[in-house]
This record gives C-alpha cells, structure tokens and sequence, in this order.
C-alpha cells in the first residue's frame, strides 16, 4: 500500500495558515455568521489528498489484512427514526441550489473526502450561509444525533474557532459559520443512508442502517482549546479527554509504564487523520490483560470519554462491541505525565482507534506541542469507518438493480467530486 508523506502535508498545512496575529483579541460581532469563502489548500496537499481517494477503500489494519467478521447487520433496539426526521427536516428547508451541493449517493467517495486543515475546500452548505430556521435544523440533526456532551463538544469547537477568528482576524479562514453540512443517501427507515460534518477541527461521519449507527470517522480538535476573552471567553473543550489519559498511565507501575510509554517524543500528528484512511498500525503498549482491575477501569472510563459523544443507547451498544475486544485492546503513550507535560495516547483494538495528541501551533505562534492545540481521533478500524463493511453487507444482500430496487435520491445521480 502506497501513502504519502505526512511530514510533508503538515509542513504544507502551516505553510498555508500564514503568520497569525496573536496580539488582543479583536470586537467581537453580534452578527450572524457570514457566508464562508471557498479557499485552496496548498497544491500538494491537494494532489496528495487526490491520491489517498484514488486507492480502494480498506480501513486501517495492523497489516494489511482486515479480520473479517468483526461487523454485523443486526438490531440494536435503539430507535433511529428522530435522526431520520431531523435530517427530512434540514433538507426540506434547503432550497433547490443548496440540495444539488449537498445530496450525494449512499457509496460516494464524499464520504473520504473530508480534512481537518482550515483551508480545504468543502462539499455541502455551511452553517454561514443557512439561514436561520436552516441553521436551527442543523443544530437539531446534531443534538439528535449526539449525547448532550457530544453537542457540546462540537458547539465548543465551533465558538473557539470563532475564538481563533477574532484572535488573528482572518475570517475568510476561521469562525464558528466554517462547517459544511452532506447527506448521503437519502433518510430511510430501513436504507443506508448518513450525514457529515465538515470543517476545522470538526468532522463527523454518521452512517445509519436501521437502528444500526457508525460514527467513525470522528475528528475532534481545537486551537486554542479555551478562549480567555472574546465572544466566548470561559469555553473550554477537552479537559476530560487530557485528565482521564493522565489518570490512566500514572496508575501504571514502572514495569507496566516500560511497556505502555513507546518515547519520550510526541508525532508531529495523529496517524489516522485525514486521507489515512487505509493507514497501518501495529499493535503497541500495554495489553488490557495486563492491567490491574483498577487500572482497567481507568482505561474503560478513557474509552467512554470518547464514545460518550454519541447518542444515549448508541452509546452503550458501541461500548459494548468495544468490551467484546478487551483481551485485544492496547494502550500506548507518547511524551511526558507531569502537569504541564505535552503528550499523545490511543486505546487500539480491532474495533476502535483512539487517538490523543498536543500539537505545534498553525494559527498560533508557538514551534513546539502545546496543551492550547489538540487532535483527537476515532476509527473503526477493519474496514467499517463510515460504515462501510455495513454497507458492504447489505448490497450483499440486496440487488439493487431490479426495478424499484433503487432508493436513491433524485438529486444523487452526480460523481463524486474530486478535491478542488
């Protein structure tokens, strides 16, 4: 499998952030978010992210080789049906302009196509450009489709990017109306469809088949991860996911952290992030197995800070899927454990990818990680990010080529679009 060089997209991604102005923060408006910009990312990045979409979708592996078997079409008892209507509701609200960019087919490559970097062109309409009952139709397709933390978190990331917006004053490339919303396929009681969410520091991929749901992948991230003045001055996102990985490796012993801790030094970025779709990752760190009861119990209460985003019952079937892989489930950490360390962990199995990690600065000035710039990740690893292996099945089982076999929507006979 060919990848490219991450080194190289990151150096490219600050590259194309420009110098920031980080003196006092600007006046903040009371306006409602403008009508965004389409920028261009760098054109390396561009022709690299190309070339991720290119390859045939795999899923990230320990080697290659995806363990089949892992995923099932079954029922979970857990009612799908108040995402469906708040989904029927937005794209009623969209005028017909507005649909044509954001409808897509249930299998478009839309779905890969997404990227943290904050000038990277998107597909669908953003929250700046909706109107105010459209925007209050999104907001509600997210709180249907989140916990209340998960609605939180992604509202947070939103204002601090407002936050970041008013620090440098470069709007036409951060601010809380940045976010674009898809629909793939179209909301069905009892056909595969989904929505995504795109933008800086906010990506959400949400498959739905029945009352079966896979919210992979799930970017998370902020700079800065709190806004000290401005319009929304008190916020402050991700201190549960730094304090509960702190817990977790001062609870090991020196023998379990000589395992656990794979270097003192951090990567320059989360392995799975964008166009990492077919990323291989070995196994590393310390087995659940080798923990002691308490000591698990700190790892199970990392892995809910993440799952606990999505919807309450949801929730708990992921977690369950989650616990059936225990014996297979690694824990690995990067960096420091002191107060003001800077660090990176993810939790890996064969049915979840976790992943922590404290940043450079791109929007701020600083050259090394700092606790005001973070990225976190969820993956499901072996082939069922945007759940694909899911979806695999039930063409398997469903010919959709005999007349009325087609639930398409009308709008989403187009190709998927390349990146611009």
């Amino acid at each position: 499998m060919k990848t490219f060089n991450l080194a190289l997209i990151l150096a490219l991604a600050v590259l194309a952030s420009g110098l920031a102005n980080t003196g006092p923060y600007q006046q903040a408006s009371s306006q409602e978010p403008s009508p965004p910009r389409q920028l261009t990312a760098p054109p390396g990045y561009m022709q690299s992210a190309e070339a991720a979409l290119a390859e045939e979708f795999k899923g990230i592996t320990t080697d290659g080789n995806v363990i089949p078997g892992l995923f099932s079409i079954k029922k979970t008892g857990v009612s799908t049906k108040p995402i469906k209507d708040a989904a029927e509701a937005l794209i009623g609200s969209l005028d017909e302009q507005q649909k044509a960019k954001t409808l897509f087919p249930i299998d478009s490559n839309e779905w890969r196509n997404w990227s943290n970097i904050h000038r990277y062109p998107r597909q669908g309409v953003s929250i700046g450009e909706m109107n105010p009952s459209q925007r209050e139709r999104a907001f509600a397709l997210l709180k249907e489709s989140l916990s209340l933390r998960g609605f939180e978190n992604a509202r947070d990331i939103m204002r601090l990017n407002e936050t970041i917006a008013e620090m440098t004053g470069r709007r036409g490339e951060y601010g809380e109306g940045l976010y674009w919303f898809t629909v793939m396929g179209t909301p069905s009681a009892d056909q595969p469809w989904g929505w995504q969410l795109d933008g800086h520091h906010l990506i959400i991929n949400y498959f739905i088949l029945k009352d079966q749901i896979v919210m992979t992948p799930t970017f998370m991230g902020s700079e800065p991860v709190r806004a000290d003045a401005g319009k929304y001055a008190g916020t402050r996102r991700f201190e549960d996911e730094e304090s509960n990985g702190l817990a977790l490796i001062r609870a090991l012993a020196p023998e379990q952290l000589s395992k656990a801790v794979l270097s003192k030094d951090l990567p320059r970025e989360i392995f799975t992030a964008a166009f990492r779709d077919n990323f291989e990752m070995k196994y590393e760190g310390i087995r659940y197995q080798e923990l002691s009861k308490a000591q698990q119990s700190l790892l199970l209460r990392l892995v809910e800070t993440y799952t606990g985003n999505i919807r309450p019952g949801h929730a708990r079937v992921r977690m369950e899927e989650v616990k059936r892989h225990l014996s297979e489930t690694y824990f690995a950490w990067r960096g420091g454990t002191s107060d003001d360390s800077v660090f990176y962990y993810r939790v890996h199995s064969p049915v979840i990818l976790i992943e922590f990690d404290h940043q450079r600065g791109v929007a701020l000035r600083n050259d090394g990680p700092s606790r005001n710039h973070i990225h976190t990740v969820v993956r499901t690893p072996n082939g069922n990010d945007y759940g694909k292996d899911l979806l695999r099945q039930h063409h398997e089982q469903f010919d959709h080529s005999k007349p009325g076999r087609d639930h398409s929507h009308a709008d989403q006979t187009k190709k998927a679009k390349k990146p611009r």
